[in-house]
């Protein structure tokens, strides 16, 4: 990043003196993305971004201000300033030391030195691989990106990082005159183009364009309460979104959380343990938050006890926490509290078990997206494809099948959780900003869960 950092020193020095607390983070970001449709490019991409944001604390007020030009440094600090004396307010931000850093991206192969024409040729390797009997449409979208950040703060903080993520989403349409279905895949990571070339994207793209094959001749599933037995990619999108985002500390402060005022309670059975982790490495990496504390694990449950919420610096103020590295934001924005890496441990059960003990049940893989209300506690997640179980075997695909219930009423019925794990990649929106996370776990097997179809 070409920037004068000594001036934002100055203009950091002089906003410690006058303000009770300031921040300032400048980004730069090289981003690519291209999508192919049926074997054809459609759209090719490319951003070079610089920005720059100032905010201020004064009275318990923030004031914020943005900018894209760094010579504009002193005039937005000033009008950030300004705006923290306008009215006063009760914000206030937990202590957390001042650190001096300076992080690296472990990526071996950056994007930005991939020609594009390499990255057309692995879309289109994808595209063949996915173009089987009954499928008539593929759509790839690849994206990466390389960004540069550095924070100062008036506590005397002031952290570089780097941050590079690839990733390659894939959506297939099968079709047999009569219907259609669709199967989707993505792979991605906090890494280089690597994780690409280390992947078998032809089985990928060829698994993916089956489950949309077998999807046309699935029955409606039954209607009723089941023992159903979630993959990880459900398992992990469940975690995230019934789960995850109730812990969210700012919802908790919004009393949009079922959790609220719950820790210490249990809210699932004796062998659930769900941990956010920015730390490790999937999708959701960073080494320090939008605030400049220190990425960590987080454990939200143990032991089916609900241990703690995610947190900003503000929102651990109000809830007598402390901060746990979870404030998040785009360059723009001011930093909210966000999941990073959400995931359900595993246990100690392998599939076979998990199944054969099961007389009549349904085998769920993969999320088709769905609906969760964290403040009612209440869910309704669509699987992407699942089966029949019947005598601890699995039987006839159904599609179209949908579960539902209460958070952690179904979390208190998690009667075995697999030695398996996998991680999966995504982005997540909240009050209009969307950040990259990850979220998975293993085979999970959850007893009386209401299902239906959602077609």
């Amino acid at each position: 990043m070409k920037l004068d950092v000594g001036a934002f020193e100055k203009t950091i020095h002089w906003l410690a003196e006058k303000a009770d607390y300031a921040d300032i983070r400048m980004g730069e970001s090289l981003s690519n993305s291209l999508l192919m449709k049926d074997g054809k490019i459609q759209e090719i991409k490319t951003g070079h971004d610089t920005g720059i944001r100032v905010r201020v604390l004064n009275n318990g007020s923030w004031g914020l201000t943005y900018t894209s030009n760094p010579s504009k440094i002193d005039e937005i600090a000033e009008k950030a300033f300004k705006l923290s004396e306008r009215v006063g307010g009760d914000v206030e931000m937990a202590p957390y030391p001042s650190i001096v850093d300076r992080t690296g991206s472990e990526a071996r192969i950056p994007p930005s030195t991939v020609p594009v024409e390499d990255k057309k040729r692995t879309l289109l390797e994808v595209h063949d691989a996915a173009s089987i009997d009954k499928i008539i449409s593929t759509t790839i979208n690849y994206v990466d990106s390389e960004t540069k950040t550095i924070f100062f703060n008036s506590e005397g903080s002031f952290i570089e990082s780097e941050e590079v993520r690839v990733a390659l989403f894939l959506n297939t349409v099968a079709s047999d005159g009569l219907q259609i279905q669709m199967g989707h895949d993505n792979i991605g990571g906090c890494h280089g183009f690597e994780i690409l070339e280390r992947e078998d994207l032809e089985m990928i793209s060829r698994e993916t364009s089956e489950k949309a094959v077998r999807l046309l001749s699935a029955h409606s599933p039954p209607s009723g309460k089941f023992t159903i037995l979630a993959d990880p990619k459900l398992t992990g999108v469940f975690i995230h979104e019934a789960l995850g985002h109730a812990t969210e500390a700012d919802l908790v402060l919004q009393d949009d959380s079922i959790l609220k005022d719950r820790i210490g309670e249990r809210i699932g059975s004796k062998n659930v343990k769900i941990v956010d982790d920015p730390t490790m490495d999937a999708f959701g990496h960073y080494h320090y938050d939008a605030e400049g504390v220190k990425a960590s694990p987080t454990t939200l449950v143990e032991d089916g006890i609900l241990k703690s919420y995610l947190t900003s610096r503000e929102t651990a103020q109000r809830l007598g926490l402390e901060p746990t590295g979870n404030a998040r934001s785009i360059v723009s924005e001011n930093p909210i509290v966000r999941m990073s890496n959400t995931y359900l441990e595993p246990g100690d059960w392998n599939f076979e078990e998990m199944i054969e003990d099961i007389e009549y049940g349904i085998y769920l893989k993969g999320s088709r997206g769905g609906q969760v209300d964290t403040g009612k506690g209440i869910f309704q997640f669509n699987a992407a494809e699942s089966f029949l179980i019947e005598d601890g075997e699995i039987k006839e695909p159904l599609r179209d099948v949908s579960l539902s219930g209460n958070i952690t009423e179904t979390l208190k019925r998690v009667d075995a959780i697999g030695s398996d794990f996998k991680m999966n990649i995504g982005f997540c929106g909240k009050a209009g900003q969307t950040v990259p996370v990850g979220d998975g776990g293993p085979h999970l097997r959850v007893r009386e869960v209401m299902v239906g179809g959602s077609g």
